[in-house]
């Protein structure tokens, strides 16, 4: 029994869109810049490094992270407004993109970063286990996902099976998941990803990303409009396309390597007073670019989930 599934894997298309810069609207990048306008709602104008560190503050001693590595780092303004807040004996990046290797290093000139370009999956565990905290910042979504999975074969005992979907099998079958009715998606690389972090003992390790599993609270379904799907769809950006992410399963591995989970969105972190000009952009479907900019930016701090791994013991 083989099945039918199609695989995302973004790498091969990053490795050509990359050769040049494209920008994608995330919630780090709208934050960047004191002049931007999402910055203008919050009840602390400041970037998305600095309010991140401040909730990382109330969950993990942060004055005991001695080294911090990112992957797939961006632009490099987390690790800048990072190590603005936070001294380190070390700091490093790991990205396979050389074109924004180097707009990070253009980024963290003056700081004492280390650069490696390289594909997460490529690198051995051993090189995870020099860091206390290891930050994934809406990455994610960029790792391979299979799509379209039939789950007939999930309840089959043939031992002829494709590897690719052996290897889902083998997931289901040891975090003890429910079979999805139709068909689905899995994002078997952010699982990998988790799991190879905890295997490496890594003490602290923070990822966020869009989430499938997201809501809205009832007060507010009226004015931001969010399905939770409860499967990986798929986000078509330029030149590739990523996917959300099911973080409920991405909990339970970290869970099962004995690690402790706080979980949350955005929206926990990044605070906005809900004010007359706030309703207004929310509820007047205004097409001024400022309030296109900041619904789109409201709706994301929901959407965008998190997770924060601490190591038991």
């Amino acid at each position: 029994m083989t099945g039918s599934y199609h695989i995302n894997d973004t790498a091969s298309y990053h490795r050509e869109w990359l050769k040049t810069l494209g920008w994608e609207l995330t919630v780090t990048n709208a934050l960047e810049g004191a002049a931007s306008p999402c910055r203008s709602i919050l009840d602390k104008n400041g970037s998305f490094g600095d309010l991140l560190a401040d909730h990382l503050g109330t969950l993990i001693p942060l004055g005991s992270i001695s080294s911090v590595l990112e992957i797939g780092g961006g632009y490099g303004f987390l690790m800048r407004d990072f190590l603005r807040r936070v001294r380190v004996n070390k700091a490093a990046m790991v990205e396979l993109s050389p074109v924004l290797l180097n707009k990070q290093r253009e980024t963290l000139k003056g700081f004492n970063v280390t650069f490696t370009e390289n594909d997460f999956f490529s690198i051995g565990a051993d090189f995870f286990r020099d860091f206390d905290l290891v930050l994934m910042n809406e990455i994610v979504g960029d790792f391979p996902t299979i799509c379209d999975i039939d789950p007939a074969f999930l309840k089959s005992a043939d031992s002829d099976i494709d590897p690719v979907l052996g290897r889902v099998k083998d997931f289901f079958t040891a975090l003890g998941l429910p079979v999805p009715e139709g068909p689905f998606n899995i994002n078997t690389g952010a699982i990998e990803a988790v799991d190879k972090l905890c295997s490496a003992g890594v003490k602290y390790i923070y990822l966020s990303e869009h989430s499938c599993e997201a809501k809205v609270p009832e007060n507010m379904q009226n004015r931001i409009k969010i399905e939770s799907t409860q499967n990986p769809e798929r986000i078509p950006l330029m030149g590739h396309c990523e996917y959300t992410v099911k973080f409920s399963y991405l909990v339970q591995v970290a869970e099962q390597r004995g690690y402790r989970v706080r979980r949350g969105q955005y929206k926990d972190f990044i605070t906005f007073p809900y004010t007359d000009r706030v309703n207004f952009i929310l509820t007047s479907h205004s097409q001024k670019d400022e309030h296109e900019i900041i619904r789109q930016f409201i709706e994301d701090l929901y959407k965008y989930e998190y997770m924060v791994l601490i190591r038991e013991g």
